[in-house]
């Protein structure tokens, strides 16, 4: 069933007619983000996420692109987290969060009929439900990440963002309640919590960012790309300085990316988690469980 997973994604990206790129694993820079913790590797580091390079690749001249890849995350482990997982990344010139979004439900509705049917066919796990619980059909929902606040925090948003608890009050108290029939996008992120998106026309304080959920789990992060090379390089120093005072870290300036994104033009792009894909359609207790190998394998 995990191959068949990995075949239908990519037959479905094939279709929509992007082209499969590849990146290095091991880069001399990272991706400065205050909230995830690279791995070293001799002097260089594993990549956390794809991202830089596939943006650089749309600035050469790329239009719709996709890659499947593993990345690493240093103390990232637990029911929802290894340290080694499978990133699939997806980018398209031309297009915004909106769009991003559009994509998520034709990629699940047309893999869920896939695996389906090679479940059938190749009768594997036949009294097995696929994603059980949860429709795919009719319209999504979609939820301001204000009014997730207002429906769900005992804090107001403007207080988890000034007392720094932001995630905190997310994954206790907003997360459990996320895509528990069917999918659920959670959109409109503070523009201080999007450092790589592009702020909502009209409204400097929001960031054209959404992340998908369902059955409280986060599966997927996408937004609108920030394309002026001098507002992301005050916001990466803004995550460096982070990093810096949290780690003791020193983490370089992209400047190859910075240089590269000026010519990038209007784009999106977003990350989906495929081990917790993987994992909820399988109906599997946690990640680990859903992968080949776990590190309470060996």
């Amino acid at each position: 069933m995990r191959a068949a997973f990995f075949r239908c994604i990519r037959e479905f990206f094939y279709n929509e007619n992007f082209l499969e790129v590849d990146t290095p694993l091991r880069q001399p820079v990272s991706i400065p983000e205050s909230t995830i913790i690279p791995v070293g590797s001799d002097g260089l580091y594993l990549q956390t996420s794809p991202e830089l390079c596939m943006k650089r690749l749309l600035a050469a001249g790329c239009t719709n692109i996709f890659q499947i890849c593993h990345c690493f995350r240093k103390e990232e482990r637990g029911r929802l987290h290894l340290e080694e997982f499978q990133m699939l990344e997806w980018y398209r010139s031309g297009a915004d969060y909106f769009q991003l979004m559009a994509d998520c439900e034709h990629l699940l509705r047309y893999v869920l009929v896939q695996l389906q049917s090679a479940q059938s066919e190749q009768n594997l796990n036949p009294e097995q439900k696929l994603l059980k619980g949860i429709s795919l059909q009719g319209k999504w929902h979609k939820l301001k990440v204000e009014d997730a606040f207002k429906q769900f925090s005992p804090v107001s948003l403007n207080r988890a963002l000034t007392e720094d608890c932001f995630d905190e009050i997310l994954v206790e108290y907003i997360e459990p309640f996320l895509g528990m029939d069917s999918p659920l996008f959670l959109y409109d992120y503070p523009v201080e919590l999007a450092s790589l998106a592009r702020k909502k026309e009209g409204e400097e304080t929001i960031a054209e960012r959404f992340e998908l959920y369902i059955k409280g789990v986060e599966l997927a992060n996408g937004f609108s790309e920030l394309t002026d090379a001098v507002e992301q390089r005050v916001r990466f120093q803004a995550e460096i300085d982070k990093i810096r005072e949290n780690y003791g870290h020193r983490i370089s300036m992209p400047e190859k990316f910075l240089s590269d994104i000026d010519r990038l033009g209007s784009a999106a792009g977003i990350a989906l988690g495929l081990d917790r894909l993987f994992m909820l359609v399988m109906d599997c207790p946690s990640v680990s469980a859903a992968v080949t190998f776990a590190e309470e394998d060996f």
